[in-house]
C-alpha cells in the first residue's frame, strides 16, 4: 500500500515540490513549498476524518494534497492537469491501486478554481485545504513597499482557521486580517473565484460555507 508517510519520504516527489516552487519564486509567487503542501494535506486528510469518511480515503487526500502542486514544475498554467498526470506516473510506478490511483489523479485536476470541480469528496477536500491557506509566511518579499496585491493579502492575513460546527453542518472559514496592510476588499478581489469554488466543494461535502474575517460574517 502506498503511504502518506512513504510519500514524503519519497526524494523523487520532494524534488519536483522543491523545483516547482523555486520556478513559481522566479515568477514572484508566495510561497508553495512543503509548508504549503504539507499543511493542505493534513487539512484535507482532517476535514474527511471530522466527517465521518473511511481512514484510506482521508490519507488519499492527504496524498493528493502533498503532490497537488508538483504540475507547476512544468508551467503555471494548467498546472492542476499537468500534476495530475505527473501523478498518475508516479503513483502507477509505486504500485498504487487503480480505484485509489483514479481518486487522487482527479483530486489534483480539479483543484484549481479555474477548472476545477469538487467532482469527489477528497477533490472537495482538497480544494478547501488549498484554498484556505492564506497566511503571512507565504510571502516570500520582505520589502513591504513593493508588495503586490498578492503579498498584501497574504502578509495581512495574522489567522486562517478551517472548522466544522459540531453538528456537521457548516464548514467556517474564519480570517483575521491586519488591515494596516490590505483592506478587506482586496481579499475578495483576487480571491473570490476561490470562495466560490470552496462553496461549491462544501456544498459536495453537504455542509453551508461561511466566511467569516475580523469576527464578521461575509458569506
Amino acid at each position: 500500500m502506498v503511504t502518506y508517510e512513504k510519500l514524503k519520504q519519497n526524494e523523487e516527489i520532494r524534488t519536483y515540490i522543491k523545483r516547482a516552487d523555486e520556478s513559481l519564486n522566479a515568477q514572484g509567487y508566495t510561497e508553495h513549498s512543503f509548508a504549503h503542501v504539507g499543511r493542505v494535506a493534513s487539512v484535507a486528510g482532517s476535514l474527511l476524518r471530522t466527517l465521518g469518511y473511511p481512514e484510506r480515503m482521508a490519507e488519499l487526500a492527504e496524498i493528493a494534497g502533498y503532490m497537488h502542486d508538483i504540475g507547476n514544475l512544468v508551467n503555471r498554467v494548467d498546472h492542476s492537469q499537468s500534476g495530475a498526470l505527473m501523478a498518475f506516473r508516479i503513483l502507477e510506478r509505486l504500485g498504487m491501486e487503480p480505484e485509489e490511483l483514479a481518486s487522487v489523479v482527479t483530486a489534483i485536476g480539479n483543484h484549481d478554481e479555474g477548472t476545477g470541480v469538487p467532482v469527489s469528496p477528497i477533490a472537495a477536500a482538497l480544494i478547501l485545504a488549498d484554498k484556505s491557506d492564506v497566511r503571512r509566511s507565504r510571502v516570500r518579499n520582505q520589502d513591504v513597499s513593493t508588495f503586490d496585491i498578492h503579498d498584501r493579502v497574504n502578509f495581512s492575513a495574522t489567522n486562517a482557521e478551517l472548522t466544522v460546527s459540531d453538528d456537521k453542518k457548516t464548514l467556517l472559514l474564519s480570517l483575521e486580517i491586519d488591515t494596516r496592510y490590505s483592506p478587506v476588499m482586496e481579499y475578495f478581489e483576487i480571491f473570490l473565484g476561490r470562495m466560490v469554488l470552496c462553496r461549491k466543494a462544501a456544498e459536495a461535502l453537504g455542509l453551508q460555507f461561511k466566511l467569516r474575517i475580523n469576527g464578521q460574517a461575509l458569506l
